[in-house]
Formats: C-alpha cells, structure tokens, sequence
C-alpha cells in the first residue's frame, strides 16, 4: 500500500513553513510587502520547487513586481532555506503569483450581486 503522504509533500509542507518564516524574518527587502506562502509544489526528484504566494492589498503592476523580486531574491532565499532543512540538495525555487484567492473574492463579488435580484423574483413569485 503506497503511502498517503509522500516525501515530496511532507518536505514541501515543511518548506512552507521555513519559506513564511525565512521571508518574515531573514529578508530586509522594503520593496516586499505582506507575503503569504499559500502552496509550495515540489517535482517528483525534489529538483525543482514551485512556490505559490499572495500579497496583501497589491495592484497588477504590484504583484507583477512581487514576482520579479522574489525570483531575483531566490538565490539568497534558497541559501536562507539550506541552512533551516536538513536536505544534501535544496531544490531551485520559482515564484509564481496564486490568483486564486483573487478568483475567489470575484466570484463572491458576483454571487453577492445575485443574491438581491433572486429574493425580488422570489417575493413576485410568493405573491398570490
């Protein structure tokens, strides 16, 4: 029986963590803003780690901005994470902006503008 939890997302879940911590307290970038990691997706051979971040009230040209920082920052981010895992490789790190939470709010935004115009056609339908 295969294991439910790999060593791929038991090391991406704990590099989750480090990444928060590591860009919370390790990085002095006054450009940065408040980062959250949302996901971190590592490859099957640990190689490669794809990590998933929003940023705190930001404009397009912002988070675009985010993105560019944090990869020229990657580098120095990976040295930081070396020191805090206990792994002979650390994996490459690419930053990737998760618009997810974005999508989210938009479709609540939407649902929301629906809800007043349902509960109008509920009322005429109720009424004898």
């Amino acid at each position: 029986m295969p294991k439910e939890f790999g060593r791929s997302s038991r090391v991406a879940s704990q590099m989750q963590k480090e990444l928060a911590l590591i860009l919370q307290r390790e990085i002095d970038d006054s450009r940065l803003g408040f980062i959250t990691i949302n996901e971190v997706v590592l490859s099957k051979d640990l190689a490669s780690a794809k990590i998933y971040f929003t940023v705190l009230n930001e404009t397009d040209q912002g988070k675009k901005n985010h993105i560019k920082w944090l990869n020229e920052l990657a580098p120095m981010i990976r040295h930081h994470l070396a020191k805090k895992m206990q792994l002979r490789h650390i994996s490459e790190l690419k930053f990737y902006y998760d618009d997810s939470f974005d999508t989210g709010m938009r479709v609540a935004e939407l649902l929301s503008d629906l809800k007043p115009e349902d509960q109008e056609i509920g009322k005429t339908d109720e009424t004898p």
